[in-house]
């Protein structure tokens, strides 16, 4: 039930545990839940989520750097094409399958 968080520009924040939570919120930022039942976030610009079945995704999409948020996205690795150790982005309220960092 550990947290992980990644503030910084291109960081990476993982949660490998029972229920951990990674959050990165920088530019680029990446979040990765490894473990069982966590969640990754991703809250800063052009940042990804990514995790294993059973995880919980929620990222955001900012059109700029510091710029507002436009839309937010989430999903269950898994369930509605959400797939495995798959880096995905938010754009225009859904998750989609973003590039490699």
């Amino acid at each position: 039930r550990g947290a992980a968080t990644a503030s910084g520009d291109q960081g990476a924040a993982t949660a490998s545990g029972y229920q951990g939570a990674a959050t990165a919120s920088g530019t680029w930022g990446a979040a990765t839940a490894s473990g069982d039942q966590g969640a990754a976030t991703a809250s800063g610009y052009l940042g990804m989520v990514q995790g294993k079945a059973g995880n919980a995704l929620f990222a955001v999409e900012r059109k700029a750097w510091g710029g507002p948020i436009v839309s937010v996205a989430c999903g269950i690795v898994g369930k509605d094409g959400i797939d495995p150790d798959t880096w995905y982005q938010a754009k225009d309220g859904k998750l989609v399958k973003g590039g490699a960092l």
